[in-house]
């Protein structure tokens, strides 16, 4: 058999840089089953399970081979340690999931400490963690606690939004595993997945989760997590089938997300009446009301009040390299876009600038920018130098598309570059058509790298992203900044060789003016859309409006003078040194005002996922750590962030 070429390469470049080891060949356990191993340990007994169903609540096929006509063998091994033996379970190819018991559960992270325990994690990662809700008042105060991890879902996102093809849902026991060595550390997965399952370490630079300890699961026992439970909160076993002394398969529970966004394999039991109201205690500005149906919504909770603030030092985050590299690749797309098309579209206004002698440094500079750009935003990886697995699931991932598509527009910007440098030389009728080829290409691969770079956020699980804005935003910048971007260039071109720019900079202003109202729009839509909806997106609005919210109301203001300073550059141009000036001032508080708002893009986002645990998990106390210096205690389970 031939090995795929590019395969080889991806593996020859793995090697780049890490440690060589010898590498141990012997045989090991799937996993060591003690003397005398207690029976609630043990998975239940397969040959007096009462499970008799074929699909599950979501019309799906519990049945793994059925499910995927048998495409896989019925015995294959899972080589787990490098063991080829195969567990003897006659359920092993069926779908199983966790069954949670709320009313049983005293929130002694025992399940937590037996995850990390056997998974060896470090104290700042946990596998499963235990958060809580409560309500109502002394004395009938009540708390429902609430221990989560991986749910090994039917329709896993993660699976689909990896761009290194890191996941795999495995038709033994259905479980969904995730491999750190092939991930480089995006983090995309932690943002598609509402259950908070995978874990990014920032100090190894990749993703891990639950493997729903399939090494045990091999040899009859049950998960650690659901042999520690002291309290019998938690069960496991072929999924529908009902454990012992259960009465409820529910598929939802206070604070759980809306399971039809990945189909989770968990099941829940809660008989206990619960107040009314139920809240949170972690910093997120949530509570859960009882509908009609018995079940809860989450609602904003308005814990600050209405006052405003600017907290200008919160927007800096882990996405500050993905700030800029937006930014700055859709400024470049604009400016590409108007030096291309301009000249074709309207050649008296755009062709003196392509016979003057700044018209290849300007696309210099544009290669210049994108290529800051793209090396910024592998920085925000894990592991850097494996930036080219991005490139992996083309069929699923809109990171992988997206890459794609930057990646061709940034080759097809070079290539015009040199084409154009070269025909300026041999003046060559066919170069010239290749010239323009290639203009045409490079402008459709940007079109699909911004398309995909949109959705790249329209996460069900970020309902904050999850909206036609986000295409509004990237396209109005994408006018927006890539004018301001192109009329510097220009001004400073024609100012230089004094020239009359007047009639280009008023069409620039113009295609300037139509983003910011493309930008506007959307943006009013947003806030509209989200002040009458409930749940993580209207809270995320709520902190846009009191923790961020002189800034947000700053950035709105810059953008609405902007437009009417656009729209006096198209109607009147000033000439000279005030034109310079004036044009300058007003196109750096622009981009200033974008970045921002960029900014507060990413750190506004709040996901859909569970309560966080008592204390590590809450991101307030994390944020209190690293202002005070806990974070540099490991016990503390708080990891300094290097980003």
């Amino acid at each position: 058999m031939i090995n795929n070429p590019l395969r080889v390469l991806r593996d020859r470049l793995d090697q780049i840089g890490s440690e060589r080891a010898d590498e141990d060949t012997s045989e090991r356990e799937i996993f060591t089953v003690r003397e005398h191993e207690p029976s609630y340990a043990k998975l239940y007994d397969p040959q007096v399970s009462k499970h008799q169903k074929e699909e599950n609540r979501y019309g799906q096929k519990i049945d793994l081979l059925d499910l995927t006509a048998n495409a896989f063998d019925a015995g294959r091994s899972m080589q787990i340690n490098e063991n080829p033996s195969v567990g003897e379970n006659p359920n092993r190819n069926k779908q199983h999931g966790f069954h949670f018991t709320a009313d049983n559960c005293i929130g002694c992270h025992a399940c937590e400490a037996a995850c990390s325990e056997k998974n060896d994690n470090p104290a700042h990662l946990a596998f499963r963690s235990v958060g809580y809700v409560e309500g109502g008042s002394y004395p009938d105060y009540k708390r429902m606690n609430i221990s989560m991890a991986c749910n090994h879902c039917d329709d896993p996102v993660c699976l689909k939004g990896c761009p290194t093809k890191a996941y795999t849902k495995h038709p033994e026991y259905g479980a969904v595993l995730q491999d750190p060595e092939t991930c480089f550390g995006c983090g995309y997965c932690t943002w598609v997945c509402p259950y908070n399952a995978p874990q990014l370490d920032p100090l190894e630079g990749q993703v891990t989760k639950c493997n729903m300890c399939v090494d045990r699961l091999e040899v009859g026992l049950k998960p650690a997590c659901v042999s520690a439970c002291l309290g019998n909160a938690l069960n496991f076993g072929v999924i529908e089938d009902m454990p012992e002394n259960r009465e409820q398969v529910n598929v939802s529970i206070p604070g759980f997300p809306d399971p039809s966004i990945t189909q989770p394999n968990i099941r829940f039991q809660q008989t206990k009446t619960l107040p009314e109201e139920m809240t949170r205690t972690d910093v997120q500005p949530l509570k859960y009301h009882k509908q009609g149906d018995g079940m809860f919504r989450s609602v904003v909770d308005e814990k600050v009040g209405k006052a405003r603030s600017w907290h200008l030092r919160r927007l800096s985050s882990r996405e500050n390299p993905l700030v800029i590299f937006t930014l700055s690749t859709q400024a470049v797309i604009g400016a590409f876009a108007l030096l291309f098309l301009g000249p074709i579209l309207c050649p008296e206004s755009f062709g003196l600038l392509n016979n003057s002698g700044v018209f290849y440094p300007i696309l210099v500079t544009l290669i210049v920018i994108q290529g800051g750009g793209l090396f910024l935003s592998t920085l925000h990886l894990g592991k850097p130098m494996r930036f080219y697995r991005g490139f992996n699931n083309l069929r699923w991932s809109p990171l992988s598309r997206e890459a794609l598509g930057i990646a061709l527009f940034f080759a097809g910007l070079t290539g015009f570059t040199l084409i154009s440098f070269i025909n300026e030389w041999l003046q060559f009728e066919w170069l010239e058509t290749i010239r323009m080829f290639v203009g045409y290409f490079t402008l459709v691969a940007a079109v699909a790298g911004l398309y995909f770079m949109h959705c790249i956020y329209r996460i069900k699980a970020r309902p904050f992203w999850n909206h036609w804005q986000v295409l509004s935003s990237f396209l109005g910048t994408t006018m927006s900044a890539g004018g301001v971007l192109f009329g510097l260039f220009s001004a400073s071109a024609y100012f230089i060789e004094s020239l009359n720019f007047n009639p280009l900079l008023s069409l620039v202003a113009g295609v300037v003016f139509f983003g910011l109202f493309i930008e506007s729009v959307g943006l009013y839509a947003h806030a509209k859309y989200l002040n009458k909806e409930e749940g993580e997106g209207a809270a995320a609005h709520y902190i846009q409006c009191t923790t961020f919210g002189n800034t947000y109301i700053a950035r709105n203001m810059v953008i609405g003078v902007s437009m009417l300073a656009a729209i006096v550059f198209c109607v009147w141009t000033p000439n000279g040194w005030l034109a310079t000036t004036v044009g300058l001032m007003f196109s750096l508080v622009l981009m200033l005002a974008l970045l921002v708002g960029r900014a507060l893009f990413y750190v506004l986002v709040i996901p859909t996922t569970m309560p966080g645990a008592f204390f590590w998990k809450n991101k307030g106390f994390e944020e209190h750590a690293r202002d005070i210096g806990l974070a540099n205690m490991p016990q503390v389970g708080v990891v300094p962030d290097p980003h």
